[in-house]
């Protein structure tokens, strides 16, 4: 039997669970693309970065973070716009643009914990409504059916629970593993935002860079 057939003895249950095997790829797929455009080496990053810092180029480091176009670049160019302030106006940026560029790591993943749990939850509902309806064929035969009259009707319930679990197991398996990956960047994007406090600090004392007084923009 085909995997179409499969899926129309299954009921109208499936169409739920296929909805949210459609949903649970495209975010599989966006987080995956997300997360490799957001990786950063994070030694070479800050070597070029406090190299043109000590330099004072200022204009030259934001270029430079323009051009790497990660959350990590991202958020310490909102940092180095405020660098004129001083470093507590570098950190309150750094944390402002954080929280942000963490956001839209973090966006889809409660998608995709809801499907992981749902897709189960589904599979198991359309095999209880299939089992009732196994029992009121037994109902409707005066107790006389025998195996072959039921055996039918219960395996093609227990499909939703297959195809459920299909959906839900991989989905909760990726959930997981962007969990886990998201930690680590946003571990290595609170390295850099800590870093970069630490050249504020040295290069300018806490006070003004040696650039103007106007603050810097692209």
């Amino acid at each position: 039997m085909d995997l179409l057939t499969m899926f129309l003895k299954g009921g109208v249950i499936m169409y739920p669970i296929l909805l949210c095997s459609i949903i649970g790829v495209a975010i599989i797929i966006d987080k995956f693309i997300v997360l490799h455009k957001s990786k950063v080496n994070v030694a070479a990053f800050m070597i070029k970065l406090r190299t043109l810092l000590k330099k004072h180029d200022i204009a030259g480091a934001i270029a430079f973070c323009s051009s790497e176009k990660t959350p990590a670049a991202n958020i310490v160019k909102r940092g180095l716009k405020k660098i004129r302030f001083g470093h507590q106006r570098v950190k309150e940026s750094l944390e402002d643009a954080g929280r942000q560029e963490i956001t839209k790591l973090e966006k889809g993943l409660s998608t995709l914990a809801t499907v992981s749990g749902i897709a189960p939850m589904l599979g198991f509902l359309g095999t209880v409504t299939g089992m009732v309806a196994a029992f009121q064929t037994i109902q409707d035969l005066m107790g006389a059916a025998n195996p072959s009259d039921l055996a039918g009707g219960i395996w093609e319930a227990l499909i939703t629970t297959v195809f459920g679990l299909v959906v839900g197991i991989p989905a909760l398996a990726f959930y997981n593993y962007f969990t886990e990956k998201i930690k680590k960047l946003v571990a290595d994007i609170e390295v850099i935002s800590s870093d970069l406090i630490d050249i504020v600090e040295e290069s300018s004392g806490g006070g003004k860079t040696p650039e103007d007084d106007d603050e810097i923009t692209l």
